[in-house]
C-alpha cells in the first residue's frame, strides 16, 4: 500500500513559532513487550533529504530495516538511545519508564535541543521539555522515523544477543519475537517461568498459575490514584 514519506514540515513549524534551532524527534520501541527493555532512540536530522524509503519501522521489511538503520546512522546529525530496564519498569510503572529512558538518551546527545517532536499524543516528558506530540510522528515526521527505525533495530539487536549469551533464553525466541508475545515464547514462560529478563509485574503472570506468586505488585502514585478513585491505564 502506498504511503506519503515523511518531510520537516513540523521541524519548520517548531523553528518558525518557537525559535529552536536544534529539533530531536524521539521515538520508543518495546513497550508492549513481555521481556526486554524499553528502547528509545532521539534523534537530530537538520533539514536534509532522509535516505530513500524512510518511514515508520514497523512499516520496513526486516532486511531493509537494518539496511536503513546503518545509512541514518551516518545521515542524522546525532542520535542516542536509552533504555528502561525490565526491572526499572517493574518499579516505575511504563510511562514513568518511558520518560526515564527518553531523558537518557536526550541528555546523551551532544547537545541539548531546543525542542522535541514526540512520537503520540501522549507527552511522557513533560517539564523542562519543549515537547510537540504528533499522532504518528514515525510516517510523518522526519526526525522520528528516523528515531524509530534506529530505536527498533538496536533493540532486536539486544534481544537477539540475549537469545545468543545463554541456552536456556533460546526456547524463548527473543531473537524472532524480541520479547513480544508469540506463540513460543508462550510456551516457553509457561514450561520454564519468567526470566531475569521478564517484567514481572505484568498481567501475562495471571494466566500462568505455577509462575503467579513471582509477580511483583507496584505500590506508585498510579495505584494511590486507584485507590483514590482515579483512573489509570496500563500500556500492556
Amino acid at each position: 500500500m502506498p504511503y506519503e514519506p515523511p518531510t520537516h514540515t513540523v521541524e519548520r513549524s517548531l523553528r518558525a513559532t518557537t525559535g529552536a534551532k536544534v529539533i530531536a524527534g524521539v521515538d520508543e520501541v518495546g513497550r508492549g513487550a513481555w521481556a526486554g527493555p524499553v528502547t528509545v532512540c532521539a534523534a537530530v536530522t537538520g533539514l536534509r533529504r532522509p535516505p530513500a524509503g524512510l518511514t515508520d519501522s514497523k512499516l520496513i521489511s526486516p532486511k531493509r530495516r537494518n539496511e536503513l538503520a546503518a545509512e541514518l546512522e551516518q545521515w542524522v546529525t546525532s542520535h542516542a538511545l536509552g533504555h528502561a530496564s525490565p526491572e526499572e519498569i517493574d518499579e516505575l510503572g511504563m510511562t514513568a519508564a518511558l520518560r526515564l529512558a527518553a531523558v537518557r538518551a536526550l541528555d546523551a546527545l551532544p547537545v541539548r535541543p531546543d525542542a522535541v517532536i514526540l512520537d503520540g499524543k501522549h507527552d511522557y516528558l513533560g517539564q523542562p521539555w519543549r515537547v510537540r506530540t504528533v499522532i504518528k510522528g514515525d510516517q510523518s515526521c522526519i526526525a522520528v522515523a528516523a528515531a524509530s527505525v534506529i530505536a527498533k533495530v538496536a533493540r532486536d539487536g539486544m534481544m537477539a544477543e540475549l537469545e545468543a549469551q545463554a541456552e536456556e533464553y533460546a526456547s524463548f525466541g527473543f531473537a524472532a519475537n524480541a520479547g513480544y508475545p508469540s506463540p513460543v515464547h508462550k510456551a516457553a514462560l509457561e514450561e520454564r517461568g519468567p526470566t531475569p529478563h521478564h517484567r514481572l509485574s505484568w498481567s501475562y503472570l495471571d494466566a500462568l498459575p505455577q509462575w503467579r506468586h513471582l509477580k511483583k505488585i507496584r505500590i506508585s502514585a498510579e495505584a494511590a490514584a486507584l485507590e483514590s478513585g482515579g483512573q489509570l491505564g496500563f500500556d500492556f
